[in-house]
C-alpha cells in the first residue's frame, strides 16, 4: 500500500461513554491508516466497537460519547486549502496577537525553572491530600455504589405498584442503604483529607523548606523572564499571529475573536512550559485545544494563503462539521427507511442534499439527482422522482440512500452494514453497485459488517475488531487462508457454508468482555481455546506477519507454541467448492 496516498490517519484513538454515572472504553488505543480508493472491511461481533468507531470520523457520535484521547488526520488537499481576508480588521487582530506574543515570549527563558516549581507545588498538594493509593480505592467503591444505587433505582420504576408491592419495598430499602453507605463514603473521603491536611500543617519543618525552595526558584524565574527576546523570536510571533489569524478568520469577527483571545492562551501556556512553538507537530497540539491550526504558506495585498491539518478528534464546531459530513465523508445506514423521511417525496430528499452543500439552483439539482437516480438503477426515473419512500422496496430505498450519500461526491463512504436488512439477492445488487460506483466516483468504501462472505465480495483489506481493538489487519486473500488469531479462526469457522451435513454449527462460547472495567491481558483470552498463561496476564503487542498482515496474539511470539489454525478452515476454498458441488 506504499504507493497509495493515505487519506484518514487513525493514531491511538480512544473512544469512550458516560453511561450512569460509569465509564465504558468503547474504542482502545486503535491505529488504523485508510488509503484512497481502497475497500477496507471493519469486522466482528456486535458490540465490538465497528460502528462506534466510523461514527468518529463524521462526527456522529451520541451526546454521552466522547473521544477521550488520539488523533484522526484527515487527509483532504482540497479542504485544506484555506483563504482568508487581509483588510483592516485582520491585520489589526495580527498585530494584536503579535504584541501579545512579543510579552508572553519572555516566558520561554523561564520554562525550565517554572516546571521545577510546578513540580514543588504538586508534591506539597500530594502530600497535603490523601494516599493515592487509598483515594483510588474510596473513589472506585463510591462510583460502583453511585451506579448500583442507580440501578436499583431504574428497576424499581419497572415495578406494577399493585402486584409488586414487596418488591418494590425490597427495592426502596436497598436504595436507602446504599445512600447511607454513600454518605458514609463520602464522609471517610472528607475525613482523610481534613486528617492529611493537619499532618502537613503541623509540619513547620516541611513547610518552611517549601517556602525556601519555592522563593529560591521565584526569584530565579523572575530574573530569567526579565531578558529580550531574539528578532528571529519576533518573526516566528508574526506567523503565529498570521496562523491565528487564519485559524479564527471564517468564524465571523465576534466568535473569532473570542477564539482568538482562547489561543493566545493557550499559546501562552506554552510558552511558559517551555514547548518548541517552531517544531510544527508542537503547534498543531496547542492549536488544537481551541480550533485546528491553518499553517500560514503566503500571503498577497488583500488575502492570506495556508493550509489546514484536519484532526477530525478536535473538532468543536458544527461548522466545521457541515464542510466534512457528507460533502467529503458520507454514511449509508443499515435500514433505508430510518435514513429516508417518510412524508417527503424521494426527489426533495435528493435535492436539498445537493442544494446544500453544493450551493447550486433547484433545477440544476433537480438534473443531478435524476442523473444520480439512474446510476443507482433506479427504472423510471422521471417518473418515479416525486414519489415518497413507501412506495419503493426496501432495496429500491438502500439504492436512494446511496444517491444521496453519492450526491455531494464523498471522499470517503462509510456503510454501516447496508445489507443486512435486504434479502440475499438484493444484497448481491447493492454490493456490485458499491464496487461499481467506486470506480466510476473514486471514494473509499469503509464497509462495517460481521458477515464474511460479504467481506470476501467487496474488501481489499479487513480488520478484525475485538473489545474496542483491532485484533487482525491483513488483505481479504490473507485474512480468508492465512488467519493467525484466534479469533479470526473462530469468526470463520462460524460461517454456516463451512458446516458439513449432520454436524452442529459452530459457535464462539461465552460473552465479550465488559467494557466499564480496565481489561487485563488479551480481552479474548476466557474465550479462546488456545489460551496461554500470558493472554491472562498481559496484552499482545502488534505483530509483523507481512507487510500487509498484522495480528495482535502472542500465538505469533517466537516463544509461543507453534499451533495449527482449525480443521474446519484449512481448506477453506476447497470446502466452499465441495459444499456447492462446484
Amino acid at each position: 500500500m506504499d504507493d497509495k496516498k493515505v487519506l484518514l490517519s487513525v493514531k491511538d484513538l480512544e473512544v469512550k461513554f458516560r453511561v450512569r454515572g460509569r465509564i465504558l472504553t468503547a474504542i482502545r488505543n486503535i491505529s488504523l491508516d485508510i488509503y484512497e480508493n481502497e475497500s477496507i472491511a471493519i469486522v466482528g461481533e456486535s458490540g465490538s466497537g465497528k460502528s462506534v468507531f466510523t461514527k468518529t470520523f463524521a462526527g456522529m457520535l451520541d451526546e454521552n460519547g466522547f473521544i477521550d484521547n488520539g488523533e484522526i488526520i484527515f487527509s483532504d488537499d482540497e479542504l485544506a486549502d484555506t483563504y482568508a481576508g487581509y483588510g483592516f480588521m485582520q491585520r489589526q487582530l495580527i498585530l494584536f496577537v503579535k504584541s501579545k506574543l512579543d510579552k508572553y515570549s519572555r516566558l520561554e527563558f523561564g520554562g525550565e525553572v517554572y516546571g521545577k516549581m510546578q513540580e514543588l507545588k504538586s508534591k506539597r498538594l500530594a502530600s497535603a491530600g490523601i494516599d493515592p493509593q487509598l483515594k483510588k480505592s474510596l473513589e472506585d467503591e463510591l462510583s460502583e455504589l453511585r451506579y448500583r444505587r442507580t440501578e436499583a433505582y431504574n428497576l424499581k420504576q419497572t415495578l406494577d405498584p399493585k402486584s409488586d408491592k414487596q418488591k418494590i419495598k425490597e427495592v426502596g430499602v436497598s436504595i436507602k442503604d446504599f445512600d447511607r453507605k454513600i454518605k458514609e463514603h463520602m464522609a471517610e473521603i472528607a475525613s482523610q483529607t481534613k486528617k492529611a491536611k493537619q499532618k502537613l500543617k503541623n509540619d513547620a519543618g516541611l513547610l518552611d523548606e517549601y517556602k525556601t525552595q519555592l522563593s529560591k526558584l521565584q526569584q530565579e524565574y523572575q530574573g530569567l523572564i526579565s531578558g529580550e527576546i531574539s528578532d528571529a523570536t519576533r518573526e516566528r510571533n508574526l506567523i503565529l499571529a498570521k496562523e491565528v489569524c487564519l485559524s479564527v478568520d471564517r468564524y465571523g469577527s465576534v466568535k473569532g475573536m473570542r477564539l482568538a483571545k482562547g489561543l493566545l492562551r493557550v499559546l501562552k501556556e506554552a510558552m511558559r512550559d517551555g514547548l518548541d512553538l517552531n517544531d510544527d507537530n508542537t503547534r498543531n497540539r496547542v492549536f488544537d485545544k481551541v480550533a485546528f491550526r491553518v499553517r500560514y504558506l503566503d500571503e498577497t495585498e488583500d488575502r492570506l494563503h495556508g493550509t489546514c491539518i484536519l484532526n477530525l478528534a478536535n473538532i468543536k464546531f458544527s461548522k466545521d462539521w457541515n464542510k466534512i459530513r457528507g460533502r467529503r465523508i458520507a454514511t449509508v445506514f443499515q435500514d433505508p427507511m430510518t435514513s429516508l423521511n417518510p412524508i417527503i417525496t424521494i426527489g426533495k430528499q435528493i435535492t436539498s442534499v445537493i442544494i446544500k452543500h453544493q450551493g447550486c439552483s433547484l433545477a440544476e439539482a433537480r438534473e443531478r439527482a435524476l442523473i444520480l437516480m439512474k446510476k443507482v438503477g433506479i427504472p423510471n426515473a422521471e417518473k418515479r422522482f416525486d414519489d415518497y419512500p413507501f412506495q419503493y422496496s426496501g432495496g429500491m430505498r438502500q439504492r436512494i440512500v446511496i444517491a444521496i450519500a453519492l450526491s455531494c461526491q464523498p471522499k470517503i463512504l462509510i456503510c454501516d452494514e447496508p445489507t443486512t436488512a435486504l434479502d440475499v439477492t438484493i444484497q448481491a445488487q447493492i454490493l456490485k453497485l458499491l464496487k461499481d460506483l467506486q470506480k466510476e466516483f473514486g471514494y473509499t468504501i469503509v464497509f462495517i459488517t460481521h458477515d464474511l462472505g460479504v467481506v470476501a465480495n467487496i474488501a481489499d483489506r479487513v480488520a478484525v475488531l475485538y473489545a474496542g481493538q483491532i485484533v487482525e489487519l491483513a488483505t481479504v486473500d490473507e485474512i480468508f487462508y492465512d488467519p493467525r488469531h484466534p479469533y479470526t479462526w473462530a469468526l470463520l469457522s462460524s460461517l454456516p457454508q463451512l458446516a458439513q451435513r449432520n454436524t452442529k454449527l459452530y459457535s464462539i462460547f461465552g460473552t465479550p468482555p465488559s467494557l466499564y472495567n480496565k481489561i487485563i491481558g488479551d480481552p479474548f483470552a476466557p474465550r479462546n481455546p488456545y489460551c496461554l498463561k500470558i493472554d491472562t496476564l498481559k496484552e499482545a503487542p502488534m505483530f509483523k506477519v507481512s507487510d500487509t498482515h498484522y495480528a495482535k496474539t502472542w500465538l505469533l511470539d517466537p516463544r509461543a507454541p507453534k499451533l495449527e489454525k482449525p480443521e474446519i478452515i484449512r481448506d477453506i476454498h476447497g470446502t466452499l467448492l465441495r459444499s456447492f458441488n462446484i
